[in-house]
């Protein structure tokens, strides 16, 4: 997987890749990325990016002219023609991805489509975002990762880069994807670690029991508790796509029809 960052802070975006698993994704080769300033694609002196917007209102918007000449240096292709002279060839092989509040969720789902691809130039807007144009000819993808506004659209490419690179084959061990959140619509279940017993707060007998069998029924009916307490419009979504077995079903509905009171969010 290669990360492109069109960014106008590259050193937020070189932080990153240079810790932790990231760091060493890369030192294996497994992950690549380039960071690319849009302030060395400007067309003056000053390296301007930004100025006010069309029809007034607050604030400043990217000029397209700098976007363009950087988009397509990282190998973008302008669906409606144009490149730029001194650009370098676009072969149009990678996913351009702008992050914006307007764009769609960013969910599981779609982190595992992308990681999928080959390559994706992840666009990141500032001030009051980009002008439209931009997006027209070169977005595949306008995504959005909260309904929230953020000032740095580097934030919002660093999420999707974690949420991905992660999901590309070699960089975590299997295994430990299959029980994480979101995976067969349920939420993670608790977990614990050493020592036994911290202030008055004990890990659960079950888990010091060595029975597998109950333990993996344990850990399924706390990851359907949580998920029913946090986020019932997983269970429901779950439902309606057929993901529960016979078993998950039976423990979703004993939970419903204990109410509120029985969920047990602080039992162990």
């Amino acid at each position: 997987m290669k990360y492109t960052v069109l960014t106008l802070f590259p050193e937020i975006i070189d932080a990153y890749f240079a810790s932790s698993i990231m760091a060493k994704a890369v030192a294996r080769g497994i992950v690549e990325y380039r960071s690319v300033n849009i302030r060395d694609y400007a067309l003056d002196r000053h390296r301007t990016c930004d100025d006010a917007p069309y029809g007034g209102g607050p604030g400043m918007l990217m000029l397209p002219e700098p976007l363009g000449r950087a988009l397509e240096a990282a190998g973008a292709v302008n669906r409606f023609g144009g490149q730029q002279p001194d650009a370098a060839p676009a072969p149009g092989l990678a996913r351009v991805v702008y992050l914006s509040p307007s764009g769609r969720p960013f969910d599981q789902a779609l982190a595992r489509e992308l990681a999928a691809e080959k390559e994706l130039i992840l666009l990141c807007g500032r001030y009051e975002g980009i002008d439209q144009r931009i997006i027209d000819a070169y977005a595949d993808d306008e995504i959005s990762v909260g309904d929230y506004v953020l000032s740095s659209g580097e934030v919002a490419a660093l999420a999707v880069i974690d949420a991905t690179y992660r999901l590309v084959e070699q960089v975590i061990t299997p295994a430990s994807l299959e029980e994480e959140s979101f995976s067969g619509g349920l939420l993670e279940y608790p977990q614990y670690t050493r020592p036994e017993i911290y202030g008055t707060l004990k890990v659960p007998e079950v888990l010091l029991s060595g029975h597998h069998e109950n333990i993996r029924r344990w850990r399924l009916e706390k990851q359907v508790e949580k998920t029913l307490a946090l986020r019932p419009d997983l269970i429901r979504l779950g439902e309606e796509k057929g993901l529960f077995d016979g078993g998950t079903r039976k423990i979703i509905e004993a939970i419903r029809s204990r109410g509120p009171e029985g969920s047990g969010k602080g039992e162990t």
